[in-house]
């Protein structure tokens, strides 16, 4: 966008956009530890996808032993110090904490964030690459699930190539999470530590393009796909041309100078998942003096965490449910508004949650001069072109994470086809595909003696 004469200084802008929650003091780190009950059996590590064993990470916590608390966590989860910024932990680890009926759940992602940035700041090594085995994994898509991935191969003692299309590896952790939530330089540190284990990271390779579908099956023994989602999909309606990307209304704050992106006055932002807050909550910081969210459902129906919405509230975040964008409203080519209808909800649909219905004659219009969509992500575009069997649009994969063409793996949100998508979950899929690739790796080694 044109430069902006920003309201406020740019020292204030990167204070409003910087990371929510300060670090825990060595002292707070401590006496927040020994608060723990270290439960056995406990409901906190079930409760996380990739099982982090917690209460032994905070146990070492509380003895000072930081880098074996790190260790405990890594091992576990190699993007620990993205997670416990991004994880939804008031809906699972703290969620589940037995002090949380009665008193404050402890404060687990902290915890994790204060342990796992130890061993960053100190620049310790916590893991070393296995035994070579001289097999070779690609893995293409440098998000949560292809780190994760290629981090477990590489302790296996495999060589690993990983290959991302952006700049910079880290995916949706570099280029699609709020500095709030997550700085770029925690993802880009992660992606050094991937390094540090010999994977060998080709950035600007991008699969169908100048990156070879059947080169990579020809020349490595086996081929990871954690190729995410698409683009935010188009709404089909007059005027679309004027609205912008919440991805890359995202990126741009992540990525340039907060003196060079300009947040409107008025801003409507259009969706209700917590990409849609995150959009929103930006617009907000950076002086836009109205941020209305607009949802064609209710409350009950949005796909945002509970503590989001009550997030983007305090913030000072408007909604207008019940609502859909039919038009925008422009005057001389600027943007002055979006029409919208009312609606009211139907039957279920396909997702189960009740349809929205348009009110006839319910048409209104909303001033805005800056519109942003936040409504999703279209699915992975390469799956009928890499003839790969689908599920609902995502790859289909079995048990074992294996696609339907031998020696090809994926995971992530390009195979979330039921659940709900996240990082963690993400991490999960990386980690238990590279223990299935690890083991058809082996037998086949074994075959072939």
């Amino acid at each position: 966008m044109e430069k902006a004469v920003n309201q406020r200084p740019l020292t204030e802008l990167q204070e409003a956009l910087s990371e929510q929650l300060p670090p825990l003091s060595a002292h707070e780190a401590v006496v927040e530890a020994n608060r723990c009950l270290y439960c056995y059996d406990a409901p906190c590590t079930q409760a996380c996808p990739t099982h982090i064993d917690i209460p032994r990470f905070i146990k070492k916590i509380a003895t000072g032993n930081v880098l074996g608390s790190a260790k405990t966590i890594l091992e576990a989860n190699f993007l620990g110090a993205t997670c416990a910024r991004v994880c939804p932990v008031q809906e699972l680890c703290e969620g589940a904490c037995v002090l949380g009926s009665d008193h404050k759940p402890i404060q687990i992602g902290r915890l994790q964030r204060y342990a796992t940035d130890y061993v960053y700041q100190q620049k310790t090594e916590v893991f070393k690459a296995g035994a070579p085995t001289g097999r070779k994994v690609a893995v293409v898509g440098s998000g949560p699930a292809g780190i994760s991935c290629a981090a477990e191969l590489a302790k296996l003692g495999h060589s690993v190539t990983l290959f991302e299309k952006r700049e910079l590896a880290g995916g949706l952790s570099t280029y699609g999470i709020i500095v709030l939530r997550e700085p770029v330089e925690v993802a880009l540190s992660e992606v050094e530590a991937l390094k540090r284990l010999g994977v060998e990271v080709r950035t600007k390779m991008e699969l169908g393009k100048n990156l070879s579908f059947d080169e990579l099956r020809t020349k490595f023994d086996a081929v990871f796909l954690g190729l995410g989602l698409g683009a935010v999909p188009a709404m089909g309606i007059p005027g679309e041309e004027h609205i912008q990307d919440g991805l890359e209304w995202i990126e741009a704050s992540k990525m340039k100078p907060l003196d060079t992106i300009k947040a409107g006055d008025n801003v409507v932002v259009v969706g209700a998942g917590n990409t849609a807050i995150d959009a929103a909550t930006i617009a907000k910081r950076l002086g836009a003096e109205r941020v209305t969210m607009v949802y064609r459902r209710t409350e009950a129906e949005m796909t945002a965490y509970p503590h989001e919405y009550q997030f983007a509230r305090l913030e000072g975040i408007d909604y207008r449910f019940l609502t859909q964008p039919v038009r925008v409203v422009t005057d001389r080519g600027k943007v002055v508004g979006l029409e919208c209808i009312r609606m009211k909800l139907g039957a279920p649909d396909a997702s189960g949650r009740p349809a929205p219905e348009p009110v006839p004659g319910s048409e209104f219009v909303l001033p805005a001069d800056q519109i942003i969509k936040a409504i999703g992500q279209e699915k992975p575009a390469l799956v009928k072109e890499l003839g790969l069997e689908a599920e609902k649009g995502y790859i289909r994969v079995n048990h074992d994470f294996a696609t339907s063409i031998p020696g090809v793996y994926a995971g992530g949100d390009c195979v979330r086809a039921k659940g709900t998508a996240s990082t963690v979950m993400a991490v999960q899929d990386g980690k238990l595909a590279a223990k299935s690739i690890h083991s058809a790796l082996v037998a086949k080694g074994a075959a072939n003696d």
